[in-house]
């Protein structure tokens, strides 16, 4: 299994639109990077879901149950699908995620505007720790 971050605003997507829908199809993607991490990701896979710009924080989890296919708004691109898996105990927020050393090399701390990245399982633990506190 592997791991990722998704991001969205709470204004355009919410954890709670998600939760309402019971999936969604992750589209509009159009950075290459952030496309191949599309490519690359395998039902059943995690994905934490994070709020950027406003709350800057990491709020769900969420699984992939549809593997990568033709984006529907651009057959250029591609898409996958998430459905919601839980809700964090209590969001990670990004200052907190900097703070840690544990954390430094996390794809979210050195390269913030890729909207979907990679997560080392041991980051993976590690932000699931600190929503716990």
């Amino acid at each position: 299994m592997n791991y990722w971050l998704v991001k969205s605003e709470p204004d355009v997507y919410s954890w709670e639109d998600l939760v309402k829908d019971k999936k969604t199809t992750w589209d509009g993607v159009r950075n290459f990077q952030a496309r191949n991490n599309l490519k690359a990701m395998k039902k059943g896979d995690l994905a934490f879901f994070y709020y950027s710009n406003e709350g800057k924080a990491i709020i769900g989890i969420t699984e992939v149950s549809k593997e990568a296919f033709p984006d529907p708004k651009d057959l250029n691109w591609v898409a996958v699908e998430l459905k919601p898996k839980t809700k964090l105990k209590n969001p990670v927020e990004l200052s907190v995620i900097k703070a840690d050393k544990q954390l430094n090399a996390m794809v979210l701390v050195n390269n913030s505007r890729l909207s979907v990245q990679p997560v080392k399982v041991e980051e993976f633990d590690k932000i699931i720790s600190l929503s716990e506190k």
